[in-house]
């Protein structure tokens, strides 16, 4: 689901579940050892290294105001970006036991669709924004501003940052010398320890990360108030930590929802003096919040209230719950394509909560039961009740449908008498080009010219950049025009979306589609809701289609009966080979290029260097661009020409070409070819005997590393290792503050352990390899003896929904003292 629109949607419905992180002073000097100024001592932090590494490789992407003179060039500019980023957050957090690192693994096959085509529509933005950029540049120099330099860079292709490359495999390694390092050195640092879960460990970081919660909560030594804290970006994260059940969870986050207009350096200051000062202020600035799940727990508990129980009914919330986060599902997720009915930002949630709360009685009750979640015979999902529901959401379709329709028609008519489209203003909050790609070359270096000089010709020059390539990228705020071959709403909308989505083209066609269609669907339903809650069922199985079915199809789901197939992980090297485009081969060992890179390879066909984009489809979470950027002006120029013979008036002329145009810059649907597994690996099994010893090692599948002080407690199980038989021991949670888990020594190829020293005790740190413990099955329930924090939210602070299809414009909550008539679907 969308990151921004679900977090702004929670927000703005439970406003009360996020606080601003309180931070020491900038000009004190910062010891975490003292109290936590927020008045809540953590006692674990979980980083989802993602939302880390990302702004630390590209942070321009993120500084509108011109001054994002110096992204990093090389890996080491990267990693101290990344090293200042978690000092910032060690600060605000200040954990008491446990800091968690958590990078993203290798995901599931399901996910690895996902991240194909972000990376070949990142490979697209580079394109576009080169052939823009030499125009500029071209300008640049008849205006006699010779003074943008092209620099080599490191870290030009942000598509690296994935297993297996070679900035992952020495981004481990210098994460291991800074734990080291800070363990070592910093008094609040002193008595933690410190897990790394590097990308050469299976897994989405946010993932790892809830692993590890819901193995610890089954150890009968594990503390039910435990403090824990996650920082991270991803919506996931939210609804992740609602599946542990967990009451003392908060979830550390920027705040993306304000603008920050701080003021930056003088800009008098020498290149190397500002690009230094630029880079800690930018890190710096960033206000955060928590958001605290035990607050959001109390929301649901006073919002999901049923109205029309059914006999001998029993208010769980725990099953409230885990009914809310799978309802979210069909909202959007990470793993299947939209629904064409539901949109974030038309209300969905909303309409599903007010469904599901209104019609719990004929819907037959709760539709998961995760206590369940082990039953082959699937007793954690009632699907007879979730066709049910879907269907009652499906009656909400032609509404929907007919008023987005409607938008965009009005928007159309507007259209026609606005004569100055060229000139209107692009909003950069609406644009998802991946700014990264038009930043890495736009350095400044010139003897004869002043140092105020050249960062003022950079900010323009990079103003210029940007808003050129958003004057084409996003012609409209909305993006809504283009073409609509199905016209949702308009009458037999759905042959015409069978038809133009799937080629069924018969009645009889359609109806073998949908139901396949469905069936696919469904399983997929079924695979997020166990991978949020135990773990992915199969590493292999993903949905087929690029399309996902109308809520009004949810039909014969009691007939799904999906037979998840385990399957392993892929090795790192083979997850490069199946998401990145040729663009970024050069991220590959040498003899796994040609794969990728020479007409003769017999999988060539997975790296299209042209693809289908449908610019009817609209449901991804990201935008695709059209090749045609490259071409724009001069088409333009000449249809123009053309036009001028065919229409009466320029207003026409204007209108066709606008809607022409948009119809080639349109967000849309990127079908990419799906790869096919057992090709694939057939090919690279055949070189892995060519790989050089690093590449091997980048290869392998490992074990978390787990770090301590020689001090610790429990330094003398790691010390015990060494005079042992390379056996895994299991940890003693009396000398590890409640932490389980087994330990083993290190193997040759990682971090060298630190051999206790009496002479330099207070220097020394000890790393061991580190496993989950084997435990019972999650329980998806509050622990006995957890301690509830004191109500803080009543029923009056709840927010009124009204259904976005119901109410003029776009609102979709108001508060319930402003509200006068109450709109109802079932009234």
């Amino acid at each position: 689901m969308g990151v921004s629109s679900f977090f702004r949607w929670l927000v703005n419905k439970y406003p009360k579940v996020v606080v601003k992180a309180i931070e020491a002073g900038e000009d004190q000097f910062l010891d975490a050892s003292l109290p936590n100024p927020n008045g809540i001592e953590f006692d674990n932090l979980f980083l989802d290294m993602n939302g880390i590494i990302h702004p630390c490789f590209h942070p321009e992407e993120d500084d509108d105001d011109g001054y994002g003179l110096a992204p990093p060039r090389t890996y080491e500019d990267v990693f101290n970006n990344i090293f200042e980023y978690i000092d910032r957050l060690f600060n605000i957090v200040r954990p008491r036991k446990l800091l968690y690192i958590a990078i993203d693994g290798v995901a599931p096959r399901a996910k690895m669709n996902q991240q194909r085509a972000r990376r070949f529509k990142s490979a697209m933005d580079k394109n576009l924004a080169e052939a823009e950029e030499e125009k500029l540049r071209q300008q640049f120099e008849k205006e006699g501003k010779k003074i943008l330099l092209e620099q080599e860079s490191e870290v030009s292709d942000s598509n690296i940052i994935t297993p297996g490359t070679d900035f992952m495999y020495k981004l481990s390694k210098a994460l291991q010398s800074y734990i080291n390092l800070r363990l070592s050195q910093d008094s609040g640092w002193r008595d933690i320890k410190v897990i790394l879960s590097d990308a050469n460990v299976p897994g989405e970081g946010e993932h790892k990360v809830m692993s590890f919660i819901r193995h610890q909560r089954t150890v009968p030594s594990y503390d039910p108030n435990t403090r824990h804290c996650l920082y991270g970006l991803d919506a996931d994260l939210i609804m992740l930590s609602l599946a542990t059940h967990e009451v003392h969870l908060s979830i550390l986050r920027e705040n993306l929802l304000i603008q920050n207009q701080q003021q930056h350096a003088n800009s008098q200051l020498t290149i190397s003096s500002a690009i230094s000062d630029k880079r800690t202020a930018h890190m710096m600035k960033k206000p955060y919040q928590f958001l605290h799940v035990w607050i959001l727990r109390e929301y649901l508990e006073l919002d999901m209230q049923i109205s029309d129980p059914p006999e001998n009914f029993k208010f769980d919330l725990e099953r409230i719950i885990d009914d809310f986060i799978f309802i979210c599902f069909f909202a959007g997720n990470d793993f299947l394509p939209h629904m064409p009915t539901l949109e974030i930002h038309e209300g969905a949630i909303d309409l599903l909560m007010t469904v599901y709360k209104k019609e719990f009685k004929n819907i037959g009750g709760y539709l998961v039961d995760m206590i369940q979640v082990h039953d082959k015979k699937l007793g954690y999902i009632k699907l007879s009740r979730v066709e049910k529901f879907v269907l009652l959401i499906g009656a909400f379709e032609e509404k929907i449908f007919k008023k987005r329709l409607d938008i965009r028609e009005r928007k159309l008519r507007r259209l026609c008498y606005n004569n100055d489209w060229i000139e209107e203003d692009i909003d950069a909050g609406s644009s998802n080009f991946n700014f990264e790609a038009i930043e890495g070359s736009a350095v400044v270096s010139v003897d004869n010219v002043s140092s105020s000089k050249i960062v003022e010709n950079t900010k323009e020059f990079k103003q210029k950049l940007k808003a050129s390539i958003r004057r084409k990228s996003d012609l409209f705020r909305n993006g809504d025009f283009g073409t609509n071959k199905v016209r949702l709403g308009a009458t037999g909308f759905k042959e015409r979306y069978y038809k133009c989505k799937f080629s069924a083209e018969s009645p009889g066609e359609i109806e073998n589609k949908r139901k396949e269609v469905v069936k696919s669907y469904t399983e997929g339903l079924l695979w997020v809701l166990l991978y949020y809650f135990s773990g992915p069922p199969s590493w292999k199985w993903f949905y087929p289609f690029h399309y996902g079915p109308f809520a009004s199809d949810m039909k014969g789901l009691a007939q799904v009966k999906p037979q998840f197939e385990k399957g392993s992980p892929f090795k790192p090297i083979d997850t490069l080979m199946a998401v990145l485009p040729p663009r970024s081969a050069h991220a590959l060992p040498k003899d796994y290029r040609t794969l990728m890179m020479e007409e003769c390879s017999t999988i060539i066909d997975f790296y299209p260097s042209d693809f289908e984009i449908d610019m009817d489809g609209k449901r991804f979470t990201w935008q695709v661009w059209w090749f045609c950027f490259l071409h724009m002006h001069h088409f333009s120029s000449v249809l123009l020409k053309i036009l001028s013979r065919c229409f009466p008036s320029t207003l026409l002329i204007f209108y066709f070409l606008k809607l022409v145009v948009t119809c080639c810059l349109l967000k849309g649907i990127c079908k990419l070819p799906f790869i096919e597994e057992s090709r694939l690996l057939h090919e690279t099994r055949k070189l892995e005997k060519e790989l050089m010893a690093e590449e091997i090692d980048r290869n392998a599948e490992k074990l978390d590393q787990l770090f301590m002080r020689s001090t610790h407690s429990m330094a003398s199980q790691i010390v015990s290792l060494s005079n042992g038989d390379n056996q895994s021991i299991k940890i003693d949670t009396n000398l590890s503050f409640g932490i389980s888990g087994f330990i083993q020594q290190l193997d040759d190829n990682d971090a060298n352990v630190k051999e206790r020293d009496d002479s330099s005790e207070e220097d020394s740190v000890l790393c061991a390899l580190y496993e989950l413990p084997n435990t019972s099955l999650h329980m998806p329930h509050l622990l006995d003896g957890v301690q509830h924090p004191s109500k803080t939210i009543n029923e009056h602070e709840l927010m009124e929904t009204v259904l976005w299809h119901e109410c003029q414009g776009n609102v979709t909550t108001r508060s319930i003292q402003q509200v006068q008539a109450r709109f109802s679907p079932f009234r």
